[in-house]
């Protein structure tokens, strides 16, 4: 599967194709702030305004193919915060669920770890659904678990769930002026 970075241009390119992941994602039960069944319209839409926040620089995703369709992404969303350039939050971590168990998940996340290092980010946050396939792959990918806020958020059923909170360190923050 190839990954890769994409552009306020490519991203408005292939919104139609992660609308369906979106979709995929959502009714396949992740629990990602959206209720199921997922509208694909909605689904679209939601792309649609990420294209803006990528072309700011407040956003990057990148995109997973298996050579016909978008098949994972992941994001990490910048704070605009003079105090906190220093940090991401990991965002929107999804794989499709034809492609899971093959190693997808690890992989987007690594990629998003890389760039947030190359990019001089030194710490890295997330939220997930508490007892999740998705909280299995944070804690083994060396992620520390912050601590679980109760019906933090409702699953993709509308049941409120709580959601537990993980951070992991890239290095030592320098926040500069």
């Amino acid at each position: 599967m190839i990954v890769t970075r994409l552009d306020e241009g490519q991203l408005a390119d292939c919104v139609d194709e992660l609308a369906e992941l979106l979709v995929d994602t959502v009714d396949g039960g992740a629990s990602i702030g959206f209720l199921a069944p997922m509208d694909r319209a909605a689904a679209l839409a939601w792309w649609k305004e990420r294209v803006g926040a990528v072309a700011a620089g407040h956003l990057a995703v990148w995109a997973a193919y298996d050579g016909r369709r978008a098949v994972g992404t992941v994001g990490l969303a910048f704070p605009d915060k003079p105090n906190s350039r220093h940090r991401a939050e990991l965002v929107k971590l999804m794989v499709h669920r034809d492609a899971r168990g093959q190693g997808l998940g690890r992989r987007l996340l690594d990629t998003a770890e890389q760039a947030a290092r190359s990019a001089g980010i030194t710490l890295l946050h997330l939220d997930t659904e508490t007892d999740s396939p998705a909280e299995r792959l944070y804690g083994s990918a060396g992620w520390t678990r912050a601590g679980v806020i109760p019906d933090y958020a409702a699953d993709p059923a509308g049941v409120p769930r709580p959601t537990t909170l993980y951070y992991k360190q890239l290095g030592k923050a320098a926040v500069t002026r």
